[in-house]
């Protein structure tokens, strides 16, 4: 009973305090529960904009979406999830805007505890998948070492770094359009952006239900992908913490190096010369992409 009067009361909350509500679902062969997705979160919202972004399905999802009373975006082939966000984000009016996924994963429910957060002050609020929401043991490992990976580089806890159900405010979003891959990495990069242009981010623990449907991410390849946007992130981020372990690490070797063969040998080697020589252009290169990131994200106020 508790629930069902709290769950009201941000319904309330959220139509009261939002102008204007867009909820943006990137859609591929998402016949299965697209519909049932957009009805649920009409019935919960019936003032928002529910935007179905069809990236090239070849299924009935744009036809089921319109059904269900989803304004509907086709793009002729398949650009990536990424690529029907920032589509998205672009055919949206309103000044809040929330990404979730079509597969039956995401419960509109939670939409409104997203926009109650969001209306404290935040610039985003991301839905945080518990332990139970993983697709596996391998996907829950991966995310984990994700999370703590962007907490060390931000400085900030980041609770999911790759949950794709998020609120943010429309313009602080379209900020980093630019910035935003064309494949399943949005969330990564976008929530990064926030924190390094000093947006607040917070995050609301959500259950993510196991999606309807067959799943477009392949673990092997994509997992590799993840891990090198996340490094990429970290050089737009903050180089030096990348850079800076880099170049210690090369230093250490060459003087451990030259140690080893002062000692032995009583002389300074050619290997212990590159070794400290890389540890230096290392961190420079680190100190000059430092200056670069100053320069993208600075901000005429």
């Amino acid at each position: 009973m508790n629930d069902q009067a709290d769950l009201q009361a941000a319904v309330q909350g959220a139509r009261s305090t939002t102008r204007r509500l867009s909820v943006i679902l990137p859609a591929r062969n998402e016949q299965g529960a697209v519909g049932d997705t957009v009805r649920r979160i009409l019935a919960l919202l019936p003032q928002a904009q529910v935007i179905v972004v069809d990236d090239g399905s070849t299924d009935a999802t744009a036809q089921l979406a319109e059904q269900a009373g989803a304004q509907v975006v086709r793009r002729p082939y398949g650009m990536g999830n990424g690529a029907a966000v920032k589509t998205g984000a672009r055919a949206a009016s309103g000044d809040v805007l929330v990404f979730m996924d079509a597969d039956g994963q995401h419960d509109p429910a939670d939409i409104p505890r997203l926009l109650q957060r969001l209306n404290e002050g935040y610039d985003m609020v991301v839905g945080a998948r518990d332990g139970g929401s993983q697709a596996s043991v391998g996907r829950g490992l991966a995310n984990g070492l994700y999370n703590r990976l962007a907490s060390w580089m931000t400085g900030h806890a980041v609770l999911d770094l790759t949950s794709g159900f998020r609120a943010a405010r429309a313009e602080r979003f379209r900020e980093f359009l630019h910035l935003l891959p064309n494949g399943f990495s949005y969330p990564t990069t976008s929530t990064m952006a926030f924190f390094r242009s000093a947006y607040a981010v917070s995050y609301v623990p959500i259950h993510a239900a196991r999606r309807i449907g067959t799943s477009h991410i392949r673990p092997l390849r994509d997992g590799v992908r993840f891990l090198l946007i996340i490094f990429k992130i970290a050089t737009l981020y903050s180089p030096l913490k990348l850079f800076a372990p880099v170049a210690l690490g090369f230093a250490l070797l060459g003087l451990g190096n030259y140690a080893y063969t002062f000692t032995t040998a009583h002389r300074f080697t050619n290997m212990s010369a590159l070794l400290l020589s890389a540890g230096v252009i290392v961190f420079l290169i680190g100190l000059i992409s430092e200056q670069i990131t100053q320069l993208i994200y600075r901000r005429d106020v």
